[in-house]
């Protein structure tokens, strides 16, 4: 039988990935109330916006003033994405008290979707991103890299695992302190989502390895599960299910955070996190957004609450 982490940290990626993507505008406040959510809930970490251009993410064009705008909790984590020294130096424009704790730098495994995603090779990218993680960890800031189509590209089909292998590598190489296996379109089923893992493992620990599954096959849980066994006890998600990749068709959102907690809880695995109060924020979130939580366990739970 496989032997599990006892406790488990869920970095919470809604407020970013999950709404990055979305058509309608957000207001800040609702950004910063969701945030302020999932804190309350029990999130010791959470990915709260990016300091991308927003002629290329609108959704994101509030940043800093969503930033500005949290009641920080002692012993939160809050990250954001920073595309570029721009971006980092936007993030840092702040006084120091509203800088974020930790930056996401990111790198696809497949070639194609580098080119795509960003017009340039793997390695470019990486090289893009050095002087990036060199100036935050100056400033004693933490850097993630984001690994993204790790198991799978909607251009390129099956990723092979040597190639998770060379970008862990590269992102090791810039001084990258811990990096998310992500599964960007939701094709990973379980074997070849620890192969993925265990291609990053030449080259991070297991306490620097995070899981990152999209559920568009229905095999998030399955692939979570999967990554538990070999140790691996930090996982992102996204509140109510928000999110998806804008680059891949017909893919659907990160695993819902309600869903993975109550596998978490059913598991006897400590999480910290109060099912319901995260209930309710994904509700909050979905109202605003004019839809239903894409969350199992949200619906269930509130079918069985509305006796």
């Amino acid at each position: 039988m496989a032997s599990y982490p006892s406790r488990v940290k869920i970095i919470d990626v809604g407020p970013r990935d999950g709404l990055q993507n979305e058509k309608q505008p957000v207001p800040a406040a609702v950004k910063v109330e969701l945030v302020h959510r999932l804190q309350a809930a029990g999130l010791q970490e959470i990915e709260v916006t990016s300091f991308v251009s927003p002629k290329w993410v609108p959704q994101m064009a509030d940043n800093a003033e969503v930033l500005h705008g949290i009641r920080r909790q002692p012993g939160v984590r809050y990250s954001v994405l920073t595309p570029n020294m721009k971006g980092l130096e936007a993030a840092l424009a702040a006084p120091r008290a509203e800088w974020p704790d930790e930056i996401v730098v990111f790198g696809a495994a497949s070639e194609a979707f580098s080119q795509k995603n960003i017009n340039c090779s793997i390695a470019e990218s990486i090289e893009r991103f050095a002087p990036v993680v060199e100036a935050a960890r100056a400033q004693g800031i933490a850097v993630r890299g984001a690994m993204s189509c790790t198991v799978g590209c909607p251009y390129e089909g099956e990723i092979a695992p040597e190639k998770v292998g060379y970008l862990a590598g590269l992102m090791k190489g810039i001084g990258v302190e811990r990096v998310d296996v992500a599964d960007t379109i939701g094709v990973g089923t379980p074997i070849k989502v620890q192969r993925a893992i265990e291609a990053t493992q030449a080259h991070f620990g297991i306490d620097q390895i995070s899981g990152h599954f999209h559920d568009t096959y229905g095999q998030a849980l399955s692939n979570t599960l999967a990554a538990l066994g070999m140790g691996v006890w930090n996982f992102q998600s996204s509140v109510a299910g928000l999110g998806g990749c804008p680059y891949a068709k017909g893919a659907t959102g990160n695993v819902a955070t309600e869903d993975v907690v109550y596998l978490l809880q059913g598991m006897g695995i400590a999480t910290g996190v109060d099912l319901d109060a995260l209930i309710d924020a994904g509700m909050y979130i979905s109202e605003a957004l004019g839809r239903e939580p894409h969350s199992r366990v949200s619906k269930a739970i509130r079918v069985k609450r509305a006796g």
